[in-house]
Formats: C-alpha cells, sequence, structure tokens
C-alpha cells in the first residue's frame, strides 16, 4: 500500500487539473473532528453473508464487478449487490468457478434482474471468467483458499489478488510515472475485515495499511467540501457530463488527489484526536 500512499503523493504534487486546498482540507478536519463515526458493514440489508466461504465468494464476485454505474443514472452499487446477494440466496452454486467462466451478458442480466445492458457489460462478463478460471486453476475454486493463503494480512491479499487477476491491477502511466490505485483489491480486503467483523475470513493483522477507494464518487464529494479544486477545463467537462477517459490525466490526478487528500485528513485528524483514525471512518464521510 505504501505504492499507493507514494505514486498518489507524486501525482499530487505533479498535478496539472486537480489541486488540494489546504485551508479547505483543514476546515473539513475541524468539522469533523468531534464526530467520527463508528462504521458498520450493512449485511441484513443489501449483502449476502453466511458467515463462511460462500460470503468470499460472493465479496469476491461483487468486487470483481464493483465499478462504472455511469451514464445508467438508475444503476448504482445497491443494484448490483443485491442482485447477485438474490441471485446467490436462489441457487449456493451460482458462482461456482465452473459457472463463473460461462456467463454471457444476457445471463450477468437476467442475474441482476436488470433489464437492459449493463455500463461496460462485456467487461464485466470477461472479469467473471477471468475469476473463475483463475479461482479454478490456482485456489480449487474457492476465493476462501486465496484469503487463507494471505496469512492474515491484507496487504498480502491485495498483492495476491493483483497478481493473480489482471482485472484487478488498477494502475495507471502517468506523466512518465507508474501510478498504483488498486481500488477493488483494496475494497476486497475491507469488505472482508467489515463482513467477518475483523474475525475468521476478515482476520488482518495490518487492515490499517489500507488506503481510501479511488472512485469517482469521493472527489465529487471532497471538491463540494472545498478540498479539490479543478482547472475550469475539468470543472466545465464535469458540468457538462462529458466522459473522462481511464488513464486520462484527469482521471488518475482525480483519483489519486483524492488517495493524497484522505490521507493527509487521516494524519491531522490522527494527530487532533490524539489517536488513529481508521481509513474505514474516513471512506464513510467521504462516501
Amino acid at each position: 500500500m505504501e505504492e499507493v500512499r507514494e505514486t498518489s503523493a507524486w501525482v499530487a504534487r505533479n498535478s496539472s487539473h486537480v489541486t488540494i486546498d489546504s485551508s479547505g482540507l483543514e476546515k473539513v478536519v475541524e468539522t469533523m473532528k468531534e464526530s467520527i463515526p463508528k462504521v458498520e458493514w450493512d449485511y441484513e440489508g443489501i449483502h449476502y453473508f453466511d458467515n463462511g466461504p460462500l460470503t468470499v465468494q460472493y465479496l469476491f464476485v461483487l468486487d470483481a464487478l464493483n465499478f462504472c454505474f455511469w451514464p445508467d443514472k438508475d444503476l448504482n452499487y445497491d443494484h448490483l449487490a443485491k442482485g447477485l446477494k438474490e441471485a446467490l440466496l436462489n441457487d449456493h452454486s451460482a458462482f461456482d468457478a465452473d459457472r463463473l467462466q460461462k456467463y454471457t451478458g444476457p445471463q450477468l442480466r437476467e442475474l441482476l434482474k436488470w433489464p437492459r445492458s449493463l455500463p461496460l457489460e462485456e467487461e464485466r462478463v470477461r472479469l467473471l471468467h477471468e475469476v473463475g478460471f483463475e479461482l479454478e486453476r490456482s485456489f480449487e475454486g474457492k476465493a476462501s483458499k486465496l484469503v487463507e493463503s494471505c496469512g492474515k494480512s491484507a496487504v498480502k491479499l491485495v498483492a495476491l489478488v493483483t497478481r493473480h487477476f489482471p482485472g484487478f491491477r488498477d494502475h495507471s502511466m502517468y506523466k512518465g510515472h507508474q501510478v498504483f490505485l488498486y481500488k477493488r483489491a483494496q475494497i476486497f480486503a475491507a469488505d472482508l475485515w467489515g463482513a467477518f467483523k475483523g474475525q475468521g475470513y476478515g482476520e488482518f493483522n495490518d487492515i490499517g495499511s489500507i488506503t481510501m477507494f479511488a472512485d469517482y464518487i469521493v472527489p465529487a464529494v471532497l471538491q463540494q467540501l472545498g478540498v479539490l479544486k479543478y482547472s475550469s477545463t475539468l470543472a466545465n467537462a464535469i458540468q457538462a457530463s462529458s466522459e473522462i477517459g481511464a488513464g486520462t490525466e484527469e482521471e488518475v490526478e482525480l483519483r489519486a488527489c483524492s488517495i493524497f487528500a484522505v490521507e493527509k485528513m487521516r494524519e491531522l485528524l490522527s494527530i487532533k484526536c490524539g489517536k488513529q483514525v481508521g481509513w474505514n471512518s474516513l471512506n464513510m464521510l467521504v462516501c
């Protein structure tokens, strides 16, 4: 995770389109320091949970598909999580490794009970195939075996996921430098920790190493809070709902500067509160 922190800091120092407003960051920290919430993972509503290996399989499939709900204004993460939960409740073999390798776009839609094509549907199907194939090849078809092999280390789990599953290798080239973000691989570790309440499959001795999860929602919240400032060109593009392509300078800056800003908020809050502030509380506050 130090690669994520270091490369995100490099982007923040060299950013052309996104800047971090130190005074805005300080104001947000002052507001937050008296009300840092205790975050609980929700499995009674939208998530599947049975306290066993099937939950791990569910979370890995969920996090493989957890990206890009834009521009379908009716689709969001809750639809994905709940749809996969209901599919698993109806058929406990729905996420078996051999079946993951065979899903088609229409079958995925049917699984989720979604009436039209999903954003980046072909890529989502490709990722299901990749997950099923590599789980079968290297982990006896079970995401729980993947987790067991990490030795209770969230950092090692992220490394294993990104090594074995190319679809989780969330990194980009930016001004000649490689930048590591690893959003969904980190979310998988965090979801396990939250779902299992730090026990069993969710027990990690270094969970504090996880950074915030750099998506396209957090930058919008940080901008509204006065932490991030955009160039006029970027602001106009966002206002016009124009697509900001993956891997572009603007996209990398939005995500990397968000990580750097939240890390700075975490540091300041820890100083002001006299105790370590977890990534999970900050993620809840900015999401």
